[in-house]
């Protein structure tokens, strides 16, 4: 079936359910380092709230077409495609109007395949890049699935806090449902511990734990807290834009090379 050839570029879902932990901050940024590394890089906002479309500099005014037009109103993908301020690096950008996109896919037979369905159809516009990106609403929602059906991969942001393997253990389960039916080629690219404070204890205790019980899909990068990183998107712009020398930016260049190395070795295997 054409719709399930592969696809020209990588795509990675950068989801997890709980809100707050760096998704979308490890979206916007580790796109930007990667189209630093000279990366053709594609993100597609499927969160409602529209941050990673704000974050890249393209306020709502902006957003003539949205994924919730690709998703509900057959919009060719190719047509809600805008250019940020970061060179190599586009946006499929988001709008209020996905909040209710779940309710209006959900009796289409195919509501879990929408995404990946318009990915496919739009293969020669996807061999313009070398990754795309989805940065997915803080839920488990139809929306979230979807990207997990489009996706080759998963990446996770996890913050070093308490109950942080607690709510990675709901997210692989749905990642595994998806595997049996929808997507049967979906892996774990990796898991980012976020918001690391090297005066915490706990989050030296969070780190130990989840290498524990993770080993090596965990990346041996972490992003620490940052301010900069915090301040990054009140001005409409990656942190790596905004202060490119910061802690937090300098982290995501370092997940993007630990990216392309562990992308490249998926990819040989």
């Amino acid at each position: 079936m054409a719709h399930d050839t592969p696809l020209p570029a990588r795509v990675i879902a950068v989801a997890n359910q709980k809100g707050g932990v760096g998704k979308t901050t490890t979206a916007i940024n580790l796109g930007t380092a990667l189209a630093g590394a000279g990366q053709r890089v594609l993100v597609i906002d499927l969160d409602p709230q529209g941050n990673a479309s704000t974050g890249l500099g393209v306020a709502p005014n902006q957003r003539g077409r949205s994924t919730y037009d690709v998703l509900c109103n057959d919009v060719a993908l190719t047509d809600a495609i805008v250019p940020t301020t970061v060179a190599r690096l586009l946006l499929a950008p988001a709008s209020v109007d996905l909040s209710g996109a779940d309710m209006e896919m959900s009796s289409d037979p195919n509501r879990t395949r929408r995404l990946r369905a318009v990915l496919r159809e739009d293969a020669p516009l996807l061999a313009e890049f070398d990754f795309v990106l989805i940065d997915c609403p803080p839920s488990l929602s139809l929306l979230t699935v979807n990207a997990m059906a489009a996706a080759d991969s998963v990446l996770v942001p996890l913050q070093c806090e308490f109950f942080a393997l607690e709510g990675l253990s709901q997210l692989l389960g749905t990642v595994k449902r998806v595997q049996g039916g929808l997507n049967r080629a979906l892996k774990i690219h990796g898991i980012v511990l976020t918001m690391y404070d090297r005066r915490n204890r706990l989050s030296a205790q969070v780190e130990a734990d989840v290498r524990e019980t993770l080993g090596s899909v965990v990346y041996d990068t972490v992003i620490p807290r940052n301010v900069r990183l915090s301040e990054a998107p009140s001005h409409a712009m990656p942190a790596l834009v905004y202060d490119r020398g910061c802690a937090g930016s300098r982290a995501y260049l370092r997940l993007a090379d630990e990216l392309l190395s562990r992308d490249a070795t998926m990819l040989a295997a």
